[in-house]
This record gives C-alpha cells, sequence and structure tokens, in this order.
C-alpha cells in the first residue's frame, strides 16, 4: 500500500470512547497508537494552564462558572468525566504539565488556544519545562492576532490558524477566500490552515494551499466516506473523535 502521508489526531484525545481532554483519554489515544493529540487551554484564576475545552464548567461539571474564575485547587475538584459513564467518575480536569508528562517520544501534542494572549508567557515557560522536542508541539487557534503573537514568541513551533467553512456559500465564493485566507496566513508567517470539514475541500483545495507552501489540517472527521475523501484530497492531518477506529475501517493500521 501507497504510504499513507496524512497523520490521524485523536480530537481532545479519544473523545468518542472516554471523556475529552482528560487524562483517559489522551492516554487510550497513545495506548491505540495515534500520531497526535489535540487538546484545548484555559488559564485557571490562579493562572495555572488546564486542558478543557468550554470556557464555562456546566456542560462537562454541572457547575455553572467560568474556567478563570476558579482556582486549579477549585477545578480540581470536579467530576468532569461522569458524564460520559460510572467508570470515568474519577477523571479531573488535566493541568497542561500532566499532559506533556503523557507525550511519547515522536508523538505529537496539539494545543488549541481558547483563552486570550495572557497565557503565550506561561505556555513559554510550560513548554520550557517540559522536555519535549520542539517538533512535538503545534499550537492552533481561531484568533488570527493571538496566532501572530505566538509566532512572535515561538519561532520554532507549527502554528496553525483555524477556520470554520460556510457550507452555504457557492464554490466560486470560496475559492476567491481561500485565495483571501492563503495570503492572510502567509503575511502571518504561520504554518498552515485548519478546516472545519466541508465538501469544498477536494484535492484542488488542498493543492492551493500546498502550492503556497503550507499544511492542511481538517476537523472534525467521524466517518469513514469523509476520511477518504480528505486522504485523497492529500490533506496533512485529520482530527478525529475515534482515529484509532476510523484507521482500522481505512484498513491502515
Amino acid at each position: 500500500m501507497k504510504e499513507l502521508k496524512t497523520i490521524f489526531i485523536a480530537h481532545r484525545g479519544e473523545s468518542y470512547d472516554a471523556p475529552e481532554n482528560t487524562l483517559a483519554a489522551i492516554n487510550l489515544a497513545w495506548q491505540r497508537n495515534a500520531d497526535a493529540v489535540e487538546i484545548d487551554v484555559f488559564l485557571s484564576k490562579d493562572m495555572k494552564i488546564v486542558a478543557i475545552h468550554d470556557s464555562n464548567t456546566l456542560r462537562l461539571a454541572g457547575i455553572d462558572k467560568n474556567v478563570e474564575d476558579q482556582t486549579l485547587a477549585e477545578l480540581k475538584k470536579l467530576n468532569i468525566g461522569k458524564h460520559k459513564g460510572d467508570q470515568w467518575a474519577n477523571e479531573r480536569i488535566p493541568t497542561l504539565e500532566e499532559v506533556f508528562a503523557t507525550v511519547p517520544k515522536n508523538k505529537l501534542l496539539v494545543i488549541e488556544i481558547k483563552c486570550g494572549s495572557e497565557i503565550l508567557p506561561i505556555l513559554k515557560q510550560e513548554i520550557h519545562q517540559s522536555g519535549l522536542e520542539w517538533q512535538q508541539i503545534k499550537l492552533i487557534g481561531f484568533d488570527l492576532d493571538l496566532m501572530k503573537a505566538a509566532r512572535a514568541i515561538f519561532p520554532a513551533l507549527q502554528i496553525f490558524w483555524i477556520k470554520s467553512i460556510d457550507h452555504f456559500k457557492h464554490l466560486s465564493s470560496w475559492q476567491l477566500e481561500l485565495g483571501k485566507l492563503i495570503d492572510t496566513t502567509r503575511q502571518a508567517n504561520l504554518d498552515g490552515l485548519c478546516f472545519s470539514s466541508g465538501k469544498f475541500i477536494d484535492k484542488n483545495f488542498v493543492d492551493k494551499i500546498k502550492e503556497a507552501k503550507l499544511a492542511c489540517h481538517i476537523w472534525t472527521v467521524d466517518h469513514v466516506a469523509d476520511a477518504r475523501q480528505f486522504i485523497d484530497a492529500g490533506v496533512d492531518g485529520i482530527i478525529s473523535n475515534r482515529p484509532h477506529w476510523l484507521k482500522s475501517q481505512l484498513g491502515i493500521i
């Protein structure tokens, strides 16, 4: 079989089978030989970096309070696993330091920054202390100005800009918009674009990105037909809630 150049990234860990952004989900992804794991990060009230997707803990823990208004000690008291099943009742919000400690050699951790630029100096310190190689860490985010600020602080890391696709736009409109996104990404000295899954993402779409010397990742892909589409298009990374299952269905593990 032709060598597969597309990597599969576990979205918030193996979050289909385990509670998202927990050490259980992250370690399950590594146990299943994930190429990479993606996590989301916020700052706690006492300026600790924690892995959680939402700005508020209501959905996961039933506590209607913002992450930034809770200390690490308070956040650690929250049960964020039981909603997924009783077997996960002891899962807690991990710190970035705890997540770093799980990353095997030659594996990649993709960090989506969900808060503001105040996290960057702390992130720099934690990355320095992690013992990981710079090639093992990638930063992504929706906020272009934040990604530019990250580039200034992390010249060696790969940094991607995340964009959602409007599926109601005509193809010709998207082609025009893609050109603008590519230009903006290159001017910001970023390394790639991370798009939401969409029907417009074909080989022509990806080739335009590659011609600009940029990489392309797609999220969130949980269906075999979609994964085949994006592999055939030549994307560099597929972000999935169930990457191990997806790879097994595609016959690539």
